[in-house]
């Protein structure tokens, strides 16, 4: 917490999150474990908190989640995921939509090699799983978008720094989930976190922020309340804790699957639950238990001085690229480098991807990433793309893509050459081609369905067909293997939720067909169910859906809008022939999930995310 204290940590500069003793406590506590000292369940509490999380299968598979807090990563930390993707896992990590770096099918005696690698670089796995306070969001343009009311990055930062490893941030009845946002669109989902933090200016131009709570999705979803609509900036730090403290002493730890602060609100009553957090917050204030946050950072994120490294060649990029290797099981990221890259797909790529900063002369570029699946040495190319082009550092969005900040208006044309060369070069950022998918059956104990399987259908279908990615206007597309919603489907103008339907003894994956959700300064709107359609018939379903859009859109009318506001019986109706499934006319394809070979056999195991 002494890095709060220090303004020169915030940014780019910043210093480590990790910890080298807690992962010689882990070491030795596994010990204990191996000898019988300590239970199963000890064992599992244990090792989620430090971001360990057992995969569903039998044999010894770990996925190790890595915290990028606010999603900003330096060149350094990306050349430390690059190795431990290659060392430890699989060859690539996965980009997560709460801007966390995960890797599956770790051995777990190789966690602690690969921990010690990341505290190298100053990232840390502690509180990344487990009833914790989890990894602290930040819009990934903050402090380069030209409409932001501030840089929410050294706020989220000083936060980060305060709750990592506090006394209560491990001992919560469940996970807890914070986001900041400064920009008058909502690019993280602040209404969606248990606290959401956004931005605003008073007349004077002091700093303060709008504060929500009590938000989350899954079995129940819930738009944050209003806590403070114009709380001073400095006062952040106190009414964290002072949230925390209610929920560490009121919360349900018994009932795991409803022991979420959204469920304590529900059922004490926003009444009652502000009247503890007003006591809670006056003795953070009056006994002086909890600091205001004293901090001055710039008003403008300063521009990187110095000479920028030298940019490898393209072909180089590319040999290296299509050499990296990569391994199963499961769906692994096909890297095409593309050398040749024509002016119609740059300008393409040019027109979706790269936004001007409210820095003259700079842009914003976004390397779209695939299933959010990114290959070690690809992780490489990005880190001395990073440092030839930008500043050094690129940002994660909630999205599963990658931004590049601070590159000259005039290297975009090359820079692009690179990412193309590296397999990134594809365009339709923000856009429904873009899909966003949790990790689904493949690793997850609670997933019903191979959601990555249908993410990458959709993706490859829509590329295809670039009338239908325009005639979406910007609709998103978001997928989860179950109800938990970590795939954020919840949220998304067409969300699609893996299930299971019985037909005589066999079992069709099917996904349920929601429509209508988003997320706003105004707060949440969940989406509708419309339907439950099979597995391969979902590509079909997408296609309707945007034609409606195109035949009945108003005037000037988002897809984000007209979904919400169109009556589900009417897509019900246009979906109907796709839910109807018969023994007489199932094919052998519709028992087989996406992505998969061998006939679906769901099997929804224990899960470890309210342990």
């Amino acid at each position: 917490m002494s890095a709060v204290d220090d303004q020169k940590t915030f940014g780019r500069a910043r210093l480590s999150f990790a910890n080298e003793a807690e992962i010689d406590e882990f070491v030795a506590t596994l010990e204990r474990y191996e000898r019988g000292e300590l239970s199963a369940d000890g064992w599992r509490a244990y090792r989620l908190v430090r971001g360990t999380y057992g995969q569903r299968q039998a044999e010894d598979a770990q996925m190790l989640r890595v915290k990028i807090p606010q999603g900003l990563l330096t060149a350094d930390q990306l050349l430390a995921l690059a190795e431990v993707g290659q060392r430890y896992s699989r060859g690539f990590g996965h980009i997560t939509t709460r801007q966390n770096v995960q890797f599956h099918f770790v051995k777990l005696h190789d966690a602690e090699p690969a921990m010690r690698r990341l505290a190298e670089a100053g990232l840390t796995t502690r509180e990344a799983c487990g009833n914790s306070v989890r990894n602290i969001t930040a819009c990934p343009y903050a402090g380069v978008a030209a409409d932001e009311r501030f840089d929410v990055t050294p706020y989220a930062e000083a936060l980060t720094r305060y709750l990592l490893r506090h006394p209560l941030s491990s001992t919560l009845p469940r996970k807890f989930k914070i986001g900041f946002e400064g920009c008058p669109a909502d690019h993280i989902g602040t209404p969606i976190n248990d606290l959401g933090f956004r931005a605003v200016l008073g007349r004077d131009g002091g700093r303060a922020f709008h504060v929500t709570a009590g938000g989350g999705t899954a079995i129940l979803c819930a738009s944050g309340g209003l806590l403070h609509e114009f709380l001073p900036a400095s006062e952040i730090l106190r009414v964290a804790e002072a949230v925390l403290r209610v929920f560490h002493r009121l919360g349900d730890y018994q009932h795991k699957q409803r022991n979420r602060m959204k469920f304590l609100i529900k059922v004490i009553g926003w009444t009652r639950w502000r009247e503890e957090y007003d006591r809670e917050l006056s003795r953070c204030r009056l006994r002086g238990e909890v600091p205001t946050l004293e901090i001055e950072p710039p008003a403008l994120e300063p521009r990187l001085d110095g000479v920028r490294d030298a940019s490898p060649q393209p072909g180089a990029i590319a040999s290296r690229v299509a050499a990296g290797a990569v391994k199963g099981p499961g769906i692994t990221p096909v890297v095409v480098p593309l050398l040749r890259a024509h002016d119609e797909a740059y300008a393409r790529w040019r027109s979706t991807n790269v936004r001007p900063q409210k820095q003259f002369g700079y842009v914003m570029a976004v390397a779209t990433v695939p299933l959010g699946d990114v290959t070690s040495e690809q992780l490489r190319v990005i880190a001395e793309l990073a440092r030839a082009y930008g500043d050094g550092t690129i940002r994660v969005t909630a999205d599963q893509d990658l931004v590049f900040r601070w590159i000259g208006a005039s290297d975009v044309r090359e820079l692009y050459r690179r990412l193309a060369a590296a397999g990134l070069g594809l365009a339709e950022a923000g856009t429904i081609a873009d899909v966003t998918s949790c990790p689904g059956a493949e690793s997850c104990r609670l997933a019903v369905t191979q959601s990555r399987g249908l993410g990458q259908l959709l993706e490859e279908r829509l590329r295809e067909r670039p009338d239908l990615v325009a005639a979406a206007d910007g609709a998103r597309i978001k997928i989860s293997g179950c109800p938990n919603g970590c795939g954020q489907h919840h949220v998304a103008t067409i969300g699609f939720q893996g299930s299971v339907r019985r037909l005589g003894s066999r079992a069709v994956p099917q996904y349920f067909v929601m429509v209508g959700g988003g997320t706003t300064a105004r707060g949440a709107s969940f989406a509708r169910l419309a339907a439950k359609i099979p597995a391969r018939r979902i590509s079909e379903a997408v296609e309707r859906l945007i034609d409606l859009y195109a035949r009945q859109r108003g005037p000037g009318e988002s897809a984000d809008a007209f979904f919400a506001g169109l009556d589900v019986a009417e897509v019900k109706a246009l979906l109907a022939d796709l839910e109807r499934l018969t023994p007489e006319d199932a094919v052998p394809a519709d028992f087989v999930d996406l992505g998969e070979e061998a006939q679906f056999a769901p099997e929804v195991m224990e899960g470890e995310c309210a342990t």
